[in-house]
């Protein structure tokens, strides 16, 4: 487990290298890159070549990124272009606000479907596994943002039940209450898009463990079926599904951009769409870092869960997972 996780560790440096490798040169490729947002307009070649230099714009690429990466691994992620603000001062709260959105809405998702994937794996093609079904078709089929829009019309335009979007209302800063009524929408919109595969993954994963041979023979032993359930066939079960949930963990951080934008909830969905329209690059790039290091530590955090959920899993052998 210690060789294997050595291993990850060095495999998902090489990863997240590669990665910053790949954007900040995708960055400077772009139209309008770096150079032509921090060189002020209108400013003669001389001034201009000096501010040039003054910013370190006048240096290769390469060099560029080799002191980029250098500020980076000592936390200093730069300043934007317009308004000479830290980047960390920029996105850091609005990492906080994901984590609340998402987290909320993560949770009680995952306390919805799971137990009711098993649920209907138990009562295949009746009534609640056929409304599960209906609910898949249409987290599926639905876009996020249309879905918000029709809830925002609905409960906050004509009934007047709930805040329309922002995540608190005026004078209200800090107050859990008005947080609360401010998640409703957006995170029943996430809620919905989570039910569709989350349901799906949990219910045919049972399945396919139900018809193993060894829960035929506990039950031929006479097993009550809430053992067989509980104790021999979800733990199993469970392994696919951690592999979905260890690949959403990113989402936590990145956030949801469409349904961000839609509430306006400040968090990094909307901030990425922000900073890409005024192309601050410096933002875009630790954006795109720390979304990147959220996936790497999902995938390692789930490959450890798969341990912690049945002993029996062997990581890290050549033969991978047996």
């Amino acid at each position: 487990m210690t060789e294997y996780l050595i291993r990850r560790l060095l495999q998902s440096i090489l990863v997240l290298f590669l990665v910053s490798v790949a954007a900040f040169g995708l960055m400077h490729a772009a139209p309008g890159g770096p150079t032509q947002m921090m060189i002020s307009p209108g400013l003669s070649p001389e001034t201009a070549a000096i501010q040039k230099h003054n910013l370190g714009l006048d240096k290769p690429v390469p060099t560029q990124y080799v002191i980029w990466l250098k500020n980076m691994l000592k936390g200093d992620m730069g300043y934007t272009f317009k308004n000479n603000v830290p980047v960390g001062d920029v996105i850091w709260p609005a990492v906080k606000n994901t984590l609340v959105l998402m987290s909320f809405s993560w949770v009680i998702s995952l306390i919805i479907a799971i137990p009711w994937g098993i649920y209907n794996s138990t009562r295949e093609y009746g009534l609640s596994d056929q409304t599960a079904n209906f609910v898949t078709y249409i987290g599926f089929a639905m876009p996020a943002f249309w879905f918000g829009i029709i809830l925002q019309e609905f409960f906050s335009l004509k009934m007047d039940w709930l805040p329309l979007s922002d995540m608190y209302s005026m004078d209200k800063q800090g107050n859990i209450g008005d947080l609360f009524m401010h998640l409703i929408l957006p995170s029943t919109v996430l809620i919905l898009l989570n039910l569709a595969g989350y349901v799906k993954y949990s219910r045919s994963s049972m399945l396919e463990v139900l018809e193993q041979d060894y829960i035929r023979t506990a039950r031929a032993k006479g097993v009550p079926e809430r053992k067989v359930i509980f104790r021999h066939a979800l733990r199993n079960a469970l392994i696919p599904i951690i592999t979905v949930l260890g690949m959403d963990l990113a989402s936590l951080v990145a956030g949801a951009t469409l349904t961000e934008n839609v509430f306006n909830w400040p968090g990094m969905g909307r901030l990425f769409v922000d900073m890409a329209r005024s192309r601050e690059y410096s933002v875009l790039m630790a954006i795109t870092m720390i979304t990147a290091v959220a996936v790497v530590l999902g995938n390692l955090i789930a490959d450890i869960l798969y341990k912690l959920v049945d002993p029996r899993v062997q990581i890290g052998r050549k033969g991978g997972k047996a």
